[in-house]
């Protein structure tokens, strides 16, 4: 039963892996269909499916005929069980040197099919790497959405680096179990620390499962409405995520930098 809280309204979740036997989320069908009340007891009303894309020497899971085949029995059986949950297509994509190539050449789907890409990179790995590629994707089209950005150790390191993706206009994705502890305190702190800077433009929960990383969102807005504004938790949790759905410009708070002279 969903709380009053959300009563009306509308939270979204861009970044899950709900499909079935795809990756390393849901195992099944059952798992999808678990995770899927899941949402939807917590107030989510719509869930983009995010597998791991372009994961060398794990999955590929390129757009095509499994793919769309994947997409359409997760519906299919949500709706038959009646969970008022839409599910929308996308991809968690590894950045890797051919990925603007991949991305002209259409086997890579942004978030629902629209403007911005769900971009992973290793927890490693080199930050001006990572500068590079979300400077490459950007001719193709897309807009960079840096998913759980709070948990690279980079970010960690340098948080403003965060700030300076923020003002060429990427957009940084925290994930609900980094505000809730269950990556360690340097994700916490960061996560936070992102959070009290304004950086971040939507929290996830990069659900893998019905039973552990679930997609229940509710716990992470408890934890964050005693630190943070009701109309910055609506923007993070509900009207970025639509806009996001829905190719539209994002709403952010003014930017704060993690240097004492700005």
């Amino acid at each position: 039963m969903q709380s009053d809280r959300v009563k009306g309204e509308e939270m979204i979740d861009i970044h899950a892996h709900i499909l079935p036997g795809i990756d390393d989320g849901a195992m099944d069908m059952y798992d999808t269909l678990e995770m899927a009340r899941i949402a939807a007891d917590s107030g989510i009303t719509r869930m983009i499916a995010t597998p791991h894309c372009n994961l060398p020497g794990l999955y590929q899971n390129y757009f095509g005929e499994v793919y769309v085949s994947a997409v359409k029995k997760a519906r299919e059986a949500i709706r038959k069980e009646g969970i008022p949950l839409e599910l929308l297509p996308g991809m968690e994509v590894f950045s890797t040197p051919d990925l603007p190539g991949l991305l002209t050449s259409g086997k890579i789907m942004p978030l629902n099919q629209g403007r911005y890409l769900l971009m992973e990179f290793s927890f490693e790995e080199d930050p001006e790497y990572a500068e590079e590629m979300l400077e490459r994707v950007c001719p193709t089209g897309v807009r960079p959405v840096i998913a759980h950005a709070e948990r690279y150790h980079f970010v960690q390191d340098d948080p403003q680096l965060a700030y300076e993706w923020r003002k060429k206009g990427y957009l940084i994705q925290i994930n609900k179990g980094s505000v809730l502890g269950k990556f360690g305190e340097r994700a916490m702190d960061t996560a936070y620390a992102l959070l009290e800077h304004h950086l971040v433009s939507a929290v996830a929960s990069d659900a893998h499962s019905p039973l552990q990383r679930t997609p229940y969102m509710q716990d992470a807005w408890e934890a964050l409405s005693g630190r943070f504004p009701e109309r910055y938790l609506k923007i993070l949790f509900e009207e970025n995520p639509r806009r996001i759905c829905e190719s539209l410009p994002t709403q952010r708070f003014p930017l704060k930098s993690f240097l004492s002279e700005d």
